[in-house]
């Protein structure tokens, strides 16, 4: 009898989810007119399914609008899974004035298309 083998790969590579069932850890991003990329953690609450904070002095918020269109790269919270470039809209750009993010923005993100498609059985590839 033949012994099944199972690499970290085949099991984590079934048919991609959902987005909504995705468990994003991090983001990160470039903003035109800085150097460096913007990198946060992904955050989401009962009102709000994902957002990045950022900081009310950052130089990221006066070079976001809501409505902007940025390919930020997001970060699982399982290991086994690679990054993944997708657009994503910024949906709204809200001050915490008294809540647990007080002296923060939280930036609303939905992600408008996914650069990946899977097909069962076979390698991921990625498309421009």
């Amino acid at each position: 009898m033949a012994e099944m083998m199972s690499t970290a790969y085949d099991r984590h590579h079934i048919s991609e989810p959902d987005m909504e069932e995705q468990q994003f850890h991090s983001v990160e991003f470039h903003v035109d007119g800085l150097q460096l990329l913007y990198q946060s953690k992904v955050w989401s609450n009962g009102t709000d399914p994902m957002f990045t904070l950022v900081k009310e002095d950052s130089d990221v918020l006066n070079r976001i609008q809501v409505g902007d269109i940025l390919n930020m790269k997001f970060y699982s919270s399982d290991g086994y899974c690679p990054p993944k470039d997708l657009e994503t809209e910024i949906k709204h750009i809200t001050k915490d004035t008294r809540g647990r993010f007080k002296g923060h923005f939280l930036v609303g993100l939905a992600i408008v298309s996914n650069r990946y498609h899977y097909a069962p059985n076979t390698p991921f590839s990625i498309t421009d």
